[in-house]
């Protein structure tokens, strides 16, 4: 057998998530379907992880493993629009991408202005309000450091061994009216980066102080901390190994 490593593109916009679900649209699904157009075989496309239903990708990871000698063929010459595959190299045998990724680095998209361009539409989060974003600054470095984010999980997660993660960076970079937040992490909880974004935004809004966000963290509660943020704007930058 032979395992290959993918990385893929995608606008999931137009997507239910990675993970397949008969019936829907999903990433895993258009990949799982376009090999089995490419080499007639049907093998799971493990991703790195699954992403929400209207996330992006820029560069996540896939592995599938297939008899030796298959010729993958092209991708992109039969997957459905709003997925690309920009690599295809051989691995090691076993490669999972999830099991064997060391960290993730996301993107999140604010649009701060009271429109937003068409284009834009489905890919970041419209907040027309204004934003205090020297208060988000602020708030951002609480959330660097190894952390029990139970208070920013969704409770599926809840069952893991531990909700502690070690969070290495939250930046938030401001090009008006766009604000970018970017988290890198050794991996994230379910909803974890949507729900962190919401609460900087709380900040932003005024509704919350920055030096509020340590006591959420330490009630380790859900019911502490803001809702969730869209899945429109996030985007998974890099998946690291």
């Amino acid at each position: 057998m032979a395992t290959y490593k993918l990385t893929i593109s995608y606008d999931g916009s137009r997507f239910k998530g990675w993970q397949r679900h008969p019936g829907q649209p999903t990433i895993q699904g258009a990949l799982e379907d376009a090999l089995m157009e490419n080499t007639g075989i049907r093998a799971p496309i493990e991703g790195s992880g699954r992403t929400d239903s209207g996330a992006h990708a820029d560069a996540q990871i896939a592995s599938v493993t297939v008899p030796d000698g298959t010729e993958l063929g092209d991708f992109n010459a039969v997957l459905v629009p709003g997925v690309q595959v920009l690599d295809i190299e051989p691995s090691h045998e076993g490669f999972h991408a999830r099991k064997e990724s060391t960290g993730k680095t996301y993107r999140y998209v604010i649009w701060n202005s009271f429109e937003c361009p068409e284009e834009l539409v489905g890919k970041v989060w419209h907040v027309p309000g204004h934003l205090d974003v020297e208060a988000m600054l602020e708030a951002c470095p609480h959330f660097v450091g190894q952390i029990d984010f139970a208070s920013f999980a969704k409770k599926p997660n809840f069952k893991r061994a531990s909700t502690f993660r070690q969070m290495t960076r939250v930046d938030l970079e401001f090009e008006p009216p766009q604000i970018t937040i970017t988290m890198q992490a050794n991996s994230f909880l379910y909803k974890m980066v949507r729900n962190v974004v919401r609460t900087l935004v709380r900040v932003g809004e005024g509704r919350m102080a920055p030096d509020d966000i340590p006591s959420i963290i330490a009630l380790g509660d859900r019911s502490a901390a803001p809702g969730t943020a869209p899945a429109s704007g996030l985007h998974l930058e890099k998946v690291h190994y």
